[in-house]
């Protein structure tokens, strides 16, 4: 990667962070753990999530450290050093009063860069007017339910299905691009062909996701759901189907459907482990590998949802953002040669 002109200390090896970013590794930006809804599965980006917290007040998620302002120079001094994926998470990021004015304040993405939103989508009409001025390329709409039983089941929620629904197509007047993701569960395994059948009506992409498994969600492990029927239905309809194992996370089989991608995140098709997963205790349990930077509202970034022993503390450096990107350079850096 061509170092930035103004990022030149000579000390800073830029390779690993560089390489992350040519496999389309992402910088996924959490506004803090707030939800209106409370998906079982949900792991907060490493942070204690809705449903913990509701069942046990005892467990609390991280203070929040970072104002919109500091948030603004962490993307802005990591895209000045090459990233080009940033993903707007939470929680959901439309309940948290962070959002508006950072996606407000973004610089401008360049040539190759790009700014997601992930929402559950029912706050979507109520901030229509500000987001449609946002620099935004994307909104990823998870749509892991589609009738009021299923998502009751899923979110613990009384918000009905319509809400998101009515939420999809608010995004889809304002966006060019809205897709949408779900999870497949036992919970919504009879809902699956309706949520495509919906995605491929509005020319939507669609991602089909295998649950990724952690602390907060194993007691539920068994609802997790393969993806071989889904795989071989979407053959079923499909013109083009083809793999990608390169680069970050886990591998995708990747279906076109009368032009619209349709994708499924499986397991079985590999990942991308580097240096410090070779003696990772938590190796046996991690099914995804190297892919996301994560920021949290804590003001750390983290390299592997599974180790937060790993967490880069970032407050330090708010105040120098060359230092900043530099120091999270260093810190890929030592992660990728397994030296952290």
């Amino acid at each position: 990667m061509e170092v930035p002109p103004t990022l030149a200390p000579t000390a800073v090896d830029w390779t690993a962070l560089g390489n992350f970013v040519a496999l389309r590794g992402q910088l996924r930006v959490s506004f803090g753990p707030k939800c209106n809804i409370q998906c079982w599965f949900c792991h907060n980006e490493g942070d204690v999530p809705p449903p913990i917290m509701r069942l046990d007040s005892a467990q609390r998620p991280r203070e929040r450290a970072l104002c919109p302002g500091h948030y603004v120079t962490v993307i802005t001094a990591l895209m000045k050093a090459g990233m080009k994926r940033v993903y707007f998470t939470g929680g959901e990021p439309l309940v948290s009063p962070l959002t508006r004015p950072v996606l407000e304040r973004l610089p401008p993405p360049g040539p190759d860069g790009s700014y997601t939103l992930i929402t559950n989508g029912t706050r979507v009409p109520a901030h229509q007017h500000w987001l449609a001025r946002t620099p935004l390329d994307k909104v990823k709409v998870s749509l892991h339910y589609f009738s009021d039983e299923s998502l009751r089941a899923i979110a613990g929620t009384r918000i009905g299905i319509t809400a998101v629904l009515d939420g999809i197509e608010a995004a889809r007047e304002i966006f060019e691009r809205v897709e949408l993701n779900c999870l497949l569960l036992k919970d919504n395994a009879h809902e699956i062909r309706p949520i495509l059948d919906f995605a491929l009506q509005r020319r939507m992409p669609v991602q089909f996701i295998e649950l990724v498994g952690t602390d907060f969600n194993e007691g539920r492990a068994a609802s997790a759901v393969p993806a071989d029927e889904t795989v071989g239905y979407l053959r079923t309809l499909a013109s083009d189907e083809h793999t990608e194992i390169a680069g970050v996370g886990q591998g995708r089989r990747v279906f076109r459907i009368d032009g619209i991608e349709v994708d499924v995140i499986h397991r079985n098709l590999g990942r991308h482990h580097v240096g410090q997963c070779g003696t990772c205790p938590l190796r046996t349990k991690c099914v995804e590998g190297f892919w996301a930077l994560r920021v949290d509202h804590g003001g750390g970034l983290q390299p592997c949802l599974l180790r937060e022993d790993l967490r880069l503390d970032l407050k330090d450096l708010l105040g120098d953002p060359d230092r900043l990107a530099a120091s999270v350079a260093g810190h890929i850096t030592s992660f990728t040669e397994g030296t952290l």
